[in-house]
């Protein structure tokens, strides 16, 4: 069963709608501003300018080289791929990659500034929130102590950006919606499973497409990088992929008719929703979508840390917890854990 529930289009005036419509799409376009506003994020703004020109994707290649969804690989189980948290609570070892970032004085970590309720910048507050947000300030207080105040870095990237820049060092850890596929895991090592995605389609109420089915021919938005591309070029319907940087981008995209809908997981969708009360998700669930935190394979050391983190959140209610504040109630049990070694 589906955490987010579709709501039924609401009845509205011709006279009252536009005016929403064009507050919704300043506000689509202010989120994404928000994360250009925030300290070390410097994420370009999605913006009604910018958005006006769909990008079609050039090829599929350069769409998909993130790899494909984890199941289709016989040998990869993304719910058992990653390493095993030494026993006992999370220990900083002398030597490790842990250590290092003590000594640093504070933790890196690639977020998205514009995923409302998973990782987005509020400007009210100067604050990066979310449940993804909550894990890496969870890996934080086992690093540094209980008081993190300046201990964290958030550094606001694309999705295309997830992989080079945990590689390059850039950021020491990624939470960012980011779905754990077998093509992936050739690249950068995961956490276990910290929570449960379903890829989904988002358009306007007044549409009568129910999916990508119901999308022949039409421009369809997805971020450059994300595996929601794969779900696009792959169905049998042909919708024309359309690429943005940032999703809010696509919002904006779909605000203005550039195109006909947005495909991305249930949880980001959810969250543009709640940014424009004239949409709607629809159609079946396309993928389950497992998230995990994105490390270096150089650094296998901070995986068992990271996963002895998640354990304690799961084991302790904090998991929960995190889900009632920015995903809704009841809470379910987490995802189920497994290890490669």
């Amino acid at each position: 069963m589906n955490r987010f529930k579709t709501r039924p289009a609401r009845p509205h005036s011709a006279g009252i709608r536009p005016r929403l419509r064009a507050a919704a799409l300043a506000l689509a376009a202010l989120s994404a501003a928000a994360g250009c506003a925030a300290p070390a994020a410097p994420a370009p703004a999605a913006s009604a300018t910018a958005a006006a020109t769909p990008t079609p994707a050039a090829s599929a290649s350069s769409a998909t080289s993130t790899g494909t969804v984890a199941s289709t690989d016989a040998t990869c189980n993304p719910y058992a791929s990653s390493l095993a948290p030494l026993p006992g609570t999370p220990q900083v070892t002398p030597g490790s990659f842990v250590a290092t970032i003590k000594q640093r004085g504070h933790l890196v970590a690639g977020v998205d500034a514009n995923t409302y309720h998973f990782e987005y910048f509020n400007p009210r507050d100067g604050n990066f929130e979310g449940f993804d947000i909550d894990m890496i300030q969870a890996v934080a207080r086992a690093i540094f102590g209980s008081n993190i105040a300046g201990r964290i870095q958030y550094k606001a990237i694309t999705d295309d950006d997830r992989i080079p820049d945990v590689n390059n060092g850039t950021v020491d850890i990624v939470a960012h919606t980011m779905t754990i596929t077998c093509g992936r895991l050739k690249q950068v090592d995961f956490s276990s499973v910290y929570f449960d995605a379903h890829r989904r389609v988002l358009v306007l109420d007044s549409s009568h497409a129910n999916g990508l089915n119901d999308l022949g021919g039409q421009p369809v938005c997805a971020t450059k990088g994300s595996d929601s591309v794969g779900s696009i070029e792959s169905a049998p319907s042909h919708p024309k992929l359309v690429l943005a940087p940032y999703i809010t981008d696509c919002l904006v995209m779909l605000q203005q008719g550039q195109v006909a809908a947005i495909c991305s997981d249930d949880t980001i969708l959810e969250g543009l929703m709640a940014q424009d009360p004239f949409t709607k998700i629809v159609g079946p669930d396309l993928t389950d979508e497992p998230y995990g935190l994105a490390i270096s394979r150089t650094h296998p050391d901070f995986v068992r840390f990271v996963n002895a983190v998640l354990e304690n959140e799961r084991t302790s209610g904090a998991w929960k917890a995190s889900y009632v504040t920015w995903v809704g109630r009841p809470a379910p049990q987490p995802p189920p854990v497994g290890y490669a070694r």
